[in-house]
């Protein structure tokens, strides 16, 4: 059992198990395992104490209404998306000021507007999230897909957009499905996993396939067209031409960044045509690819261009011997996107890059790649939406709408004329918002093997003294990017006089899949020597000081926290651990796990656990060690990664730290009834309030 703590500040007891297994000759000790069920009536009891003690401590904490208050004012702003055009129809979500979630809503031709979808309409609870939606190319259809209580499981629907009555749903099992629509309107190629009694027990999250269906048919009596055969992991998408002629199918084993392609030609009318793999998952690249509007497969890919090329080829001799070069690999960007710009007479490719994770954006000519211009943006940012009107849509031909936001800059719409050459404001987020002045700047330091690192920085422009409190965070896994994006939580921070940092570590994307392969595997340490490295930049160019420094992380983010606060606990006053990845022994059996393994490594391997061991928090925590504050943050319908790592890693590190539990405090916050993503915005803002306080007490920022 664990030692009874000094006086003001107790930890539940929690029985210490003498589990230890020999595995591939390492003794690994397992002592919190019976934290893994959460119906033990022991974990049961010990959550309800953990709950009790970080409540109490956590609404003890100061500042709390003005933190409370100046997220509420931040998230007021909401957001639009750029609209997708179909049949002159424009479809968009946009969030006002007072609203929990984005409402899905549709602009007739008439520049009339009306409300298509209000999860909130739909569930007042706040429970319900839409996750994805997909109009029909005629725009008279609406595919969507919403899901309840944070668990993700995705329920497809179809809506008449002109009555808004529902046509047919719900289809259960369409987690992660892509919805690619047939000319017509009368059917859809999607994904959806084979039915729980059909699969293997511990398997039912997995087993995907793709279906073609007929709305309004019998979702049992769907076609399947591909997926037996296939690793039960495989994860798939689907694109369908704009004349309905070439069905493209992507698949990738887990989250693995190697691609296999397979295309049919619709035209021969079989329900279920013939597939021709294009690439295969042990070729090792990765692939995009699509039929654009001009007839030709277009590729986007890493063989041969760790940052991504443009190739194209005939879809009826699409094996990449026969692949074109139409946009070659630049040295120091990463091809992100290209959008067909078909102004009637002269139609130019918009090509998204990012250079140091900051969106640029082109004009080529599709008939040899040539750049003809480039397309003015508001600033150093990120695109985060790219469209033009659909064929089937006369007006507005010239105009490219770009999503945009950056760090102080809630999303918003810009609209790009090719008749004038200029990029303008279009739409606003709609909420007004007091938004502090702040100043940005991306930073370059050496981490410890040389490697040049960069990293945004967000200070106030009066440049109060220093060294002030920071708050660091950063991800580095999955070939994911952290761009410049709209960040409340930073504003709330640096408003209150401390300084945001942001790395782009080893791990991402932000460099290119060279980049993503330096942080991974064996090479995972990399992306945690990266963090250290930036908070010791921060710390000697007098940003701040150990005693000052905090970091949060969630998900792959949570991992690289908990990392570094047992590889490096004198650098780092405060954590935020959020839906960790904690227990790197076991984390391919619960939920998605076994489909991460490609990035980190499994523990069946003698060598791979040997890379596991080495940096796996709950497996390097040391007594009598003095461990900075920790809050883990969990979330009890993740589907994702399971809570138990949280649990395990907090009863490990209450009975290890050295550190006074009232100065130094390790406490467990959970909420039910959400998952690992989309939340409202009075949970966020709870969470946030939460999650400052106690990094701001830890860190001496004062934000009354």
């Amino acid at each position: 059992m664990t030692d009874v703590q000094p006086a003001n500040l107790t930890y539940p007891r929690a029985q210490r198990e003498d589990i230890v297994e020999d595995l591939h000759g390492h003794r690994v000790a397992d002592p919190y395992r019976w934290l893994e069920d959460p119906t033990d009536p022991r974990t049961e009891a010990w959550s309800a104490q953990q709950d009790v003690l970080a409540r109490e401590k956590l609404e003890s904490l100061p500042g709390r209404d003005a933190i409370t208050e100046r997220m509420r004012s931040l998230l007021s702003a909401g957001s639009v998306s750029v609209p997708q055009w179909r049949g002159g129809r424009a479809f968009f979500t946009r969030r006002e000021a007072d609203q929990e979630f984005a409402v899905l809503t549709v602009r007739e031709p008439d520049g009339t507007e009306r409300v298509l979808l209000d999860v909130t309409a739909l569930d007042p609870s706040g429970l319900t999230t839409l996750d994805t939606w997909s109009p029909s190319l005629e725009g008279d259809l609406l595919a969507y897909q919403v899901s309840v209580g944070g668990d993700e499981e995705s329920l497809l629907h179809v809506m008449d957009v002109t009555t808004g009555e529902l046509v047919e749903g719900p289809i259960d099992r369409c987690r992660y499905s892509s919805i690619s629509w047939l000319p017509g309107g009368e059917e859809f190629f999607y994904i959806r996993r084979l039915a729980p009694e059909l699969v293997p027990e511990g398997e039912e999250q997995f087993h995907r396939r793709v279906w073609r269906h007929r709305v309004g048919g019998d979702p049992e009596q769907d076609v399947l067209v591909h997926g037996e055969g296939q690793d039960h992991t495989f994860y798939y998408g689907t694109t369908v031409s704009r004349d309905g002629r070439w069905l493209v199918i992507e698949g990738s084993p887990g989250t693995a960044r190697r691609d296999s392609v397979w295309i049919a030609d619709l035209s021969t009318g079989e329900a279920a045509p013939p597939l021709r793999q294009i690439v295969d998952t042990t070729d090792g690249y990765r692939v995009s690819s699509w039929v654009e509007r001009d007839g030709r497969l277009y590729v986007m890919t890493t063989l041969d261009a760790p940052r991504w090329r443009l190739c194209v080829a005939d879809p009826r001799r699409p094996e990449p011997e026969h692949w074109t070069e139409l946009l070659a690999e630049e040295p120091d960007s990463v091809l992100e996107a290209v959008r067909w710009f078909d102004d009637g007479a002269d139609p130019l490719l918009a090509v998204l890059r990012t250079r140091h994770a900051v969106s640029e954006l082109s004009l080529h000519r599709p008939s040899d790649g040539a750049r003809v211009g480039d397309v003015p943006l508001p600033g150093t940012g990120q695109i985060i939406g790219l469209t033009t009107v659909d064929e089937r849509t006369e007006h507005d031909r010239d105009r490219l709408w770009i999503g945009w936001t950056d760090f102080a800059t809630p999303p918003c719409v810009h609209v790009h004329s090719r008749a004038t050459g200029e990029t303008a404001l279009e739409r606003s987020a709609p909420g007004a918002v007091d938004l502090p002045r702040v100043r940005t700047q991306q930073v370059t330091y050496t981490s410890s093997d040389g490697t040049p690192v960069r990293m945004f920085l967000i200070s106030s422009t009066g440049d109060p003294d220093r060294p002030r409190p920071a708050l660091m965070t950063g991800y580095g896994g999955f070939s994911l990017s952290r761009e410049p994006g709209y960040a409340p939580t930073a504003l709330a921070w640096v408003a209150a006089g401390g300084v945001w940092a942001l790395p782009s570590l080893r791990g991402g994307g932000e460099e290119g899949e060279d980049w993503h392969l330096a942080g991974m595997r064996e090479r995972k340490q990399n992306t945690f020597d990266d963090f250290h490295a930036a908070a010791a930049h921060l710390v000697e160019q007098g940003w701040t000081t150990p005693e000052q420094l905090a970091i949060t992380g969630g998900s792959n983010g949570g991992l690289l926290v908990g990392a570094a606060l047992t590889q490096r606990p004198d650098l780092y006053r405060a954590v935020v651990c959020s839906a960790p990845l904690l227990d790197m022994v076991r984390y391919e059996r619960f939920l998605l796990g076994r489909t991460w393994n490609e990035e980190y490594g499994t523990a069946d391997d003698p060598e791979e656990l040997g890379w596991l061991l080495s940096y796996s928090p709950y497996h390097n925590v040391t007594k009598h060690t003095e461990y900075p504050s920790v809050l883990f943050t969990v979330f009890e319908s993740d589907t994702r990664v399971d809570p138990n790592h949280a649990r395990k890693m907090c009863a490990e590190l209450q009975q290890a730290t050295a550190s006074d539990p009232a100065q130094r405090p390790v406490l467990l916050r959970r909420e039910t009834e959400v998952g690992h993503s989309a939340r409202s915005v009075s949970r966020t803002v709870g969470l946030a309030t939460d999650q400052l306080a106690f990094l701001a007490e830890a860190t001496g920022l004062a934000v009354d």
